[in-house]
């Protein structure tokens, strides 16, 4: 389910202006978000695109047509500017006639202090049976806002089982939610989960009844509860006992480290180790049927410590990766495979604008999860908004394990400002490609300076078909 190429009817998720006004100085979990949703069209004509919205439990949708996009051309939504409900809760379906890939992008209220944006993808279907290997309520500063949304063509029964690090399981059942309708559970409203909750989400969908396989997506938003830190990433259906994580961090810039959280999708108990790139290992670990572990990267790394890990278990499992502290509050799903080409739909760079907080640069990092590669064998093609190939990166060696970055700048004048244009307007995207065959997992980090620290989230590569 998880990163597949969106073709013919994309699904989309999202939560928009969920908490009301949003006061100035906020925590994040106090202040209302709207979603904009940025796609790219990776088909070979110009796509006919349309929007689908449905309110949280509804099942009729509100349409709206958007202009047509040429092959390769990137672009995006304010759903605030749409005619849609004043706070509208729910999710979208859009609908196109070319494969497309989106990104969806959680803006702050203007009047607040959060600088980050919280990063999820859009998905192509759905399975019968998602995990989200963290959910939280008040643990760790954060509060979760769970999204399930029904993409299955008939109304579907769904359970849900929220299993915590101790204690026992908290369940729910939604019966008959309508096609392409969304539930939303916020924890912190709920009070199943008081005072506190630290655990992981596991989610079952049948057509309504009956035992047949049903077909759901889901995501979530994790919001702080005392401070502006906000992220967000889609669940996944695709367990494996090695996960690749192409980001891995230990007190980078003297702030920022990463952590793991790992959860068992097998029904007996797992061991579970960390290697980092540097060779440093953590585990191994045992983790029990449905739980999670955390694994953070400063337990076994030094300081200073930038590279990448791979995750080991004798079982099925999943993983969330997150970098936090010093601005940083990013979200992204642990990689079980990879893909030879790989579309980002949402890249920026700046130089003029960087320091005055206006603009934001895109940190591409590529992890060769396949068999070593030679230099020159992976590019990053940049492309402006109209689809137009403004610039190429030619990667070095990427040994089987090993890591790359990129981002616009190293095309040179073109890169400059890539994503701004003198009118006012804005968008740029990127794909990335190896030999046919090769395993490359890429993670994009949206970065924003303000003031002495760097603001950002993360969001998945997209492999392309």
């Amino acid at each position: 389910m998880k990163n597949k190429l969106l073709c013919a009817l994309v699904v989309v998720m999202m939560v928009v202006a969920v908490f009301g006004a949003s006061p100035v100085k906020a925590a994040a979990y106090d202040t209302s978000f709207t979603t904009s949703i940025t796609y790219q069209n990776v088909g070979t004509d110009t796509a006919t695109v349309s929007l689908e919205f449905y309110a949280e439990g509804s099942g009729t949708p509100i349409i709206i047509p958007r202009p047509d996009l040429a092959s390769m051309a990137s672009s995006s939504v304010y759903v605030g500017a749409l005619d849609v409900p004043s706070g509208f809760k729910g999710s979208a379906v859009m609908v196109s006639n070319q494969p497309l890939i989106t990104t969806l992008v959680q803006v702050p209220a203007s009047r607040s202090n959060i600088w980050v944006r919280p990063l999820s993808n859009g998905f192509s279907g759905g399975s019968d049976y998602v995990l989200i290997p963290t959910a939280l309520r008040d643990e760790f500063g954060y509060n979760s806002i769970i999204q399930i949304q029904n993409v299955d063509s008939i109304a579907a029964d769904i359970h849900v089982v929220f299993v915590p690090v101790s204690g026992d399981n908290i369940e729910f059942d939604i019966d008959a939610l309508p096609p392409y309708s969304v539930q939303i559970f916020d924890l912190a409203q709920m009070v199943e989960f008081s005072p506190k909750f630290n655990g992981s989400v596991q989610i079952f969908a049948y057509k309504t009844g009956t035992d047949e396989p049903g077909s759901v997506i889901a995501s979530t938003l994790e919001l702080s509860v005392r401070s502006n830190g906000a992220r967000a990433v889609e669940a996944t259906d695709e367990p494996a006992t090695t996960i690749y994580m192409p980001s891995a961090l230990c007190k980078l810039r003297g702030v920022h480290s990463s952590a793991y959280a790992v959860q068992n999708t097998s029904e007996a108990n797992v061991e579970v180790s960390v290697t980092y790139s540097d060779g440093s290992v953590d585990g191994p670990v045992t983790i029990e049927p449905g739980a999670k572990h955390s694994f953070n990267t400063c337990d076994v790394t030094d300081p200073g410590f930038l590279g990448s890990a791979i995750i080991n278990a004798s079982g099925n499992i999943v993983a969330l990766g997150k970098v936090d502290f010093g601005g940083m509050s990013t979200a992204f799903m642990g990689f079980t495979s990879g893909s030879s080409k790989i579309g980002l739909p949402y890249v920026r760079w700046t130089v003029a604008h960087y320091w005055d907080s206006l603009r934001q640069r895109a940190y591409i990092a590529i992890q060769n999860v396949g068999a070593d590669l030679p230099a020159g064998a992976v590019t990053v093609k940049y492309y402006d908004k109209n689809g137009i190939l403004v610039g190429t990166d030619t990667l070095g060696e990427i040994p089987s394990g090993g890591k790359v970055n990129s981002n616009a700048s190293v095309i040179g004048p073109a890169g400059e400002e890539f994503g701004y244009y003198e009118d006012g307007s804005f968008g740029g995207s990127a794909i990335v490609e190896g030999p046919e065959g090769s395993q490359l997992a890429v993670i994009v980090r949206i970065q924003t300076r303000v003031g002495a620290l760097e603001y950002a989230e993360d969001y998945s590569g997209i492999p392309i078909q």
